[in-house]
Order: C-alpha cells, then sequence, then structure tokens
C-alpha cells in the first residue's frame, strides 16, 4: 500500500520546481520513489531512475552535472529523473541550480537526500525558487493502518468522525493497534514486521547503525557522547532542555550540546518546542522543550516496550504521541508551550494558525483538574483551551478536535 504522501508528489510532477524529497533514514523515500516512477510509467511517462549509492553513476554524475542528460531518450516530452540518495553527490545545491536554469524544459528532478544534504547553507540559498521540498515522516497512524492492509480499521476512524453516535465493532481493535502505535512507532520496517522481537530488533538496527551514518555525515566527532546525549533526551521528552546542565553532565562544552541536537533536528529526529509568552510578567521560561519523531525511536533508546498501562511514563508518552499528532498538522514552528516561574503550564499552544488553539495533554480524563489552567484561559480568552486525553477508551477519541486535521480525509 502506498504512503498519503505519494498523491502530493504525484500532483507535483508538472511542476516546473524540481521536487525534493526529505526525512528521516528508513522512513521510506526509496520505495515511494519507485513507487512514483511504476506510476509514471503506468501514464507513458519518460522516466530514469539513479540511485547514487551506485558508485560509477555518483563519479559520472560527478564529473559534470550535464553526464545526466545522456540518460535522456526523449524529445518531445520533459523527462522525469529520479535520483535517490542526492547527498552524495560532491555538490548536489549547485549540481540541481545547473540543471534547472538551463535545461528545466528537459528534465524534471524528483529527488531524496538524507540530513547531510540539508546541513548545506547553500541548499537553502542557491536553490530559491527552484524547488519544493516535501517531508516523509515515519508513518502517522493513518499510514500505520494502510501499509499493513488494515484498510477497513482506517475506513472505521472515518465513519466514527463522520457519525456522532455511532458504535463501532471495531473500538477494541482499533485500540489495540493505537496501543502498538504509540509503542513501537511508524518506521515502515517496524510497522510491517508482525514479529514483536523483530520489530524490536528492526528499531535497534536503525538506533545504532542508521542513526550512526547520521552522525558520520554530520561530522559529530564525539560519537560516545552523542548517544549518550540522545539517550537522555529520550528519557526527558516534554521537559525543558536545560544546555547548561547536559553540558556539565556529559562534560563537554555547551556549543557541543547545542551542536548535536541541530544535527539531531536536521536528521528528523527530535523537535524542539519553544515557549509561548505575552507581557505576563511571570511568563520568563526561555528553554525549549524536546520531543521526538517517533516513539518507537524514542522507546528503543530507553529500552521500554511494555504495555500502555503498566508503564511508569504513560503520561509522557502520550504527551509525546500528541506531539507527533500536532506535528502532522502543523508546521512545527507553529507549535509552542506556556508555562510561568510558578509552575503554571500548558503542553501546547498553537497561537499562530487561522483558529488558535491550545491542548493539555492528560494520560486519563480523571486526572484533569480544570482550576489549575484558569490563569491561561484568563489571559488568552481568544485561544480556545481544550484538554487531549487518551483513556478511558472510546469512539469519543477519534471525534476529538486534536483529529480534525487528518481523519477527514
Amino acid at each position: 500500500m502506498r504512503r498519503k504522501l505519494f498523491n502530493d508528489l504525484y500532483q507535483h510532477l508538472p511542476k516546473k520546481e524540481f521536487t525534493i524529497l526529505t526525512g528521516a533514514r528508513q522512513t521510506g523515500k526509496s520505495t515511494l520513489l519507485r513507487d512514483l516512477e511504476n506510476e509514471c510509467k503506468k501514464d507513458k511517462l519518460p522516466t530514469v531512475f539513479i540511485n547514487l549509492e551506485n558508485k560509477e553513476l555518483l563519479s559520472l554524475l560527478d564529473a559534470n552535472p550535464l553526464n545526466v542528460l545522456s540518460f535522456i531518450s526523449s524529445q518531445d516530452q520533459r523527462t522525469i529523473v529520479f535520483i535517490d540518495e542526492i547527498q552524495y553527490l560532491g555538490d548536489p545545491s549547485n549540481f540541481l541550480k545547473h540543471l534547472f536554469d538551463d535545461h528545466v524544459s528537459r528534465i524534471k528532478i524528483v529527488a531524496s537526500g538524507s540530513s547531510a544534504f540539508y546541513l548545506d547553507d547553500k541548499f537553502r540559498d542557491s536553490l530559491a525558487g527552484r524547488k519544493r521540498i516535501f517531508q516523509l515522516r515515519t508513518c502517522d497512524f493513518e499510514d500505520f493502518l494502510t501499509i499493513q492492509d488494515k484498510v477497513e480499521l482506517w475506513n472505521e476512524v472515518l465513519n466514527i468522525r463522520k457519525l456522532p453516535g455511532y458504535k463501532s465493532l471495531m473500538i477494541d481493535r482499533l485500540k489495540v493497534e493505537w496501543e502498538r502505535f504509540m509503542i513501537y512507532g511508524g518506521y515502515p520496517s517496524v510497522v510491517t514486521e508482525p514479529d514483536i522481537k523483530e520489530k524490536k530488533e528492526i528499531l535497534s538496527e536503525i538506533r545504532n547503525s542508521f542513526i550512526k551514518r547520521d552522525i558520520l555525515e554530520a561530522g559529530v566527532r564525539n560519537e560516545l557522547v552523542f548517544h549518550q546525549l540522545f539517550k537522555i533526551l529520550a528519557e526527558q521528552t516534554g521537559q525543558l532542555v536545560n544546555f547548561n546542565e547536559l553540558s556539565n553532565t556529559l562534560r563537554v562544552r555547551s556549543e557541543t550540546i547545542h551542536n548535536y541536537l541541530r544535527v539531531m533536528q536536521v536528521c528528523f529526529h527530535v523537535a524542539l518546542v519553544r515557549p509561548f509568552y505575552s507581557n505576563l510578567r511571570k511568563e520568563l521560561v526561555k528553554m525549549p522543550k524536546v520531543y521526538f519523531l517517533d516513539n518507537g525511536l524514542r522507546n528503543s533508546l530507553i529500552n521500554n516496550f511494555q504495555d500502555i498501562p503498566s508503564r511508569s511514563d504513560r503520561g509522557e508518552l502520550w504527551e509525546q504521541t500528541l506531539f507527533r499528532i500536532l506535528a502532522d498538522q502543523h508546521d512545527l514552528d507553529h507549535i509552542r508551550f506556556w508555562r510561568t516561574a510558578d509552575g503554571k503550564e500548558v503542553d501546547f499552544v498553537l497561537p499562530d494558525v487561522e483558529n488558535p488553539f491550545a491542548i493539555e495533554a492528560k494520560f486519563n480524563r480523571n486526572l484533569i483538574k480544570e482550576s489549575k489552567y484558569q490563569v491561561f484561559q484568563e489571559a488568552y480568552p481568544a485561544i480556545e483551551f481544550n484538554f487531549g486525553y487518551l483513556y478511558p477508551w472510546s469512539e469519543d477519541f477519534f471525534r476529538r478536535n486534536l483529529f480534525k486535521g487528518f481523519a477527514q480525509t
């Protein structure tokens, strides 16, 4: 089954701008390029597929960007050239710029690349107006179900959303799938692996081997400290990032912590959420919070795959999951948190979206104490305030506003 980003990518193929597909390693970028290539062939569009892990092809294109034109046979149509792992080129930004400026009428490039490409400042500067970036994250719940060929469960989610009084005969199955989604995350190879032990092994491989490649390509010097920081952040998901404290704990400079965190962000593993404040005198928190972009990676780092009800970190895990839901619907820069010096806080505030709202994550509805959030509501009456809770489990879970971004498709 195809990822839902496929449709957006396919619709962009006729556009003049080059198409750039980005995302963490092992999120399925290569598979998605192959799906696009196959669809183009069905539509009888001329295509070329170049995988730059092939050293001969890499050497050829590094020698001269115009060598890519030798693979084009069509003189009547613009050829779609798929380039996988474009970051291996010596100067990928110049390669794309040169082909766009001089040969855009003959060639449409659809390229995937890992983080090393996007660490290059020239990518942003020289390709302005020449490319559109699409980010492929690990699976959200819709992709999680559909790539397992459980489309009937996703259709049931849509039925629940459409019919206010609808009682689902599949609600218990949806609960099992949702909890598995929270524990093992959305890497496609993990999602499609039925054996639990193998799921853990695949996550371990991603955690060790593939992230090691990110470390090498980013030029990180101290791999041990990087991994130690990664694990600490996994244990502290949803908490404030105190750079000085981390620096003292790991015995490295604060600048090193900042640099390693930047690498983790550019590699699409973590996101930093900034504080929201207006002019309340007590709003003086400046440190960001950290969240992971995949629960499975986070749980692998802390080696905790326990069932949700028995987990000591179930509240943090739910908050982490709620962040990912919001990240799939909104620009990361729009997600903030609110906290005062005396400890009052709201987990997520989105003040810059069309209809501003805030959500406090609570694992269980019985844990909610509404009076704790009165200060925020009085200070920001124009921001709609809601609670996002996981239990008690019912159809209403999929009817709440936190799902309105992707459950209406």
